[in-house]
């Protein structure tokens, strides 16, 4: 089970559940929010998928193999190219006919400027700005009250691999056969790669998550 440690103390915990097609076989999951243990919210219909392209293009990026000139020396200032503060996915549950609910979990990228004091200089002592990009990853639950955490690309990259990971965990484990976690992309049906957000359609749209 993955999670994340949040601004206010707090510790988000996602974790994958199974989603069925209408035989009940397995083929997609959900994800399962809980906030310190507690349940907080159930989101992201059919997104292991996407979870999975967006695990290698911030792979890529922080490689500095996403395309064009790389504007950031760090790799933890690396994220997937787009706009300055682009979404990198937004996951909530919403039925087909159209009521939104259940909790969203949501991942945007900021630029942040960061005082760097000088090495060895007391308070108040001469430093330096310095611009970092990181992403912000937020959710809600049921009751509104919202959960914040703030990564490094690095950190959101390991976040990833650890969630891809237990993707491919609970679908062998509900009975569909492994493919290797680098061909999740090529087995689950999503959008394309290049989609920045999903607004997910959940169990009144003809599946079933268990």
């Amino acid at each position: 089970m993955g999670g994340l440690r949040c601004v206010d103390g707090s510790y988000l915990s996602v974790t994958p559940l199974p989603c069925a097609d209408s035989v009940g076989v397995p083929y997609e999951v959900t994800l399962e929010l809980r906030r310190d243990g507690a349940p907080y919210g159930v989101v992201g219909e059919r997104c292991g998928w996407f979870l999975s392209r967006l695990a290698a293009e911030v792979a890529r990026a922080r490689a500095g193999r996403a395309g064009g000139p790389c504007r950031w020396p760090d790799p933890d200032d690396r994220f997937p190219e787009g706009e300055p503060e682009a979404e990198l996915f937004s996951f909530r549950y919403r039925s087909r006919s159209g009521v939104v609910g259940g909790g969203e979990l949501r991942c945007h990228v900021r630029t942040l400027p960061v005082w760097t004091p000088r090495a060895g200089a007391g308070r108040g002592a001469a430093g330096r700005w310095r611009v970092t990009r990181r992403a912000l990853v937020e959710a809600w639950g049921g009751e509104r009250v919202g959960l914040r955490a703030v990564l490094t690309s690095g950190e959101l990259a390991a976040f990833l691999d650890g969630l891809v990971g237990e993707v491919e965990e609970c679908l062998t484990a509900a009975g569909r056969p492994r493919g290797g976690r680098g061909n999740i992309a090529g087995r689950l049906p999503g959008k394309a790669a290049d989609t920045a957000s999903m607004a997910q359609t959940g169990p009144e749209g003809g599946d079933n998550c268990v």
